[in-house]
């Protein structure tokens, strides 16, 4: 650095930059920094963006603020990357929020782990209103558990609602989670199911949500604000558990119950279409009015049966395949 800009002895662009390489290759965040710096300006040597690119990205993985507002006005001006205005914004977004109210943020979070809730809030609500996507989600967090008697019970899940939408509205996938839910519950505002589904969609494809994923698997699986669609809820259960393995469990549930649904209406429709007269009288004799209840449950119980016997043997096999490798 002193060489680059001649302090304390005479400015030399040749071992600034064999010093900053030096430096960079040790991990180090200002040698990252200084080399991108060179390569960015052209300083000592010509112009290379993508090389100004990659240390700029390796000095703002280390928490340089410097060097996330270079990505900012590279990606906002398309110099050496593609031009991403969306991104760009990410970048500077995070360079305002790394200034001054920093501090306002440390002092909220301490108060609120000291249990003074109300005054950590009201630090919250005045950074929520800068526009602070983390004191907006922190602010509806605190305002939906009903941890601060500051905001009316009454009007409590209504500004929770108003503060996830802002915070969704800068992309947290969390606060778009949170939105369908209480559209789809009637929290702090009416239910809309229709509403409801929208934001997990938005959640599921742009956030990678497993829970929306989830949610919206069941939501074509009952019919509820989308049509009825037992295709899609099988497909948006194996997305979840994808995405997420956590949600192993949940699904393995959700998709016995799908396949219990998909085959008691199968089933149903079969026998309502093939229904003989003489094979009815005999089995009522033997099992009462009720028999095709007792055979539809019977066969999906069978059916289930051998659904868990395939998973089970699958499992078996790539455990196998597992152990074959590790040999």
């Amino acid at each position: 650095m002193m060489y680059m800009n001649g302090m304390g002895t005479k400015q030399d662009y040749t071992k600034a930059f064999k010093y900053s390489a030096q430096s960079a290759e040790m991990g180090w965040l200002d040698g990252q920094l200084q080399l991108g710096i060179m390569y960015y300006h052209g300083y000592g040597m010509q112009r290379n963006y993508r090389q100004a690119l990659r240390y700029f990205s390796l000095a703002s993985q280390s928490g340089s603020t410097l060097a996330i507002y270079y990505l900012g006005i590279m990606h906002a001006h398309g110099i050496g990357v593609s031009k991403s205005c969306h991104t760009a914004v990410e970048f500077m977004k995070t360079v305002a929020e790394k200034g001054k109210p920093h501090r306002l943020f440390v002092n909220a979070y301490t108060s609120y782990k000291m249990g003074e809730i109300d005054s950590s809030l009201v630090q919250y609500l005045l950074l929520a209103e800068l526009g602070y996507e983390v004191a907006q989600s922190n602010s509806a967090y605190i305002a939906e558990n009903g941890f601060s008697e500051l905001i009316n019970n009454n009007l409590m899940l209504k500004r929770s609602l108003m503060l996830w939408s802002r915070a969704a509205g800068q992309g947290y996938g969390t606060a778009r989670l949170k939105m369908g839910d209480y559209y789809y519950y009637g929290k702090g505002t009416e239910a809309n199911y229709r509403t409801a589904a929208s934001h997990y969609r938005i959640a599921s494809e742009q956030q990678n949500i497993a829970r929306a994923m989830f949610n919206l698997g069941y939501m074509y699986e009952e019919g509820i604000g989308l049509e009825k669609d037992l295709h899609l809820a099988k497909r948006y259960y194996d997305l979840a558990v994808e995405t997420d393995q956590a949600a192993q469990v949940p699904v393995s549930l959700a998709l016995m119950k799908l396949h219990f649904t998909y085959y008691y209406e199968l089933f149903s429709k079969l026998l309502r279409e093939f229904k003989l007269s003489s094979m009815t009288l005999y089995l009522q004799v033997w099992f009462g009015h009720n028999w095709d209840i007792y055979l539809i449950t019977f066969l999906v119980l069978l059916s289930t049966l051998i659904y868990l016997t395939m998973q089970h043997r699958r499992l078996e096999q790539r455990r196998a395949a597992q152990r074959q490798q590790r040999r």
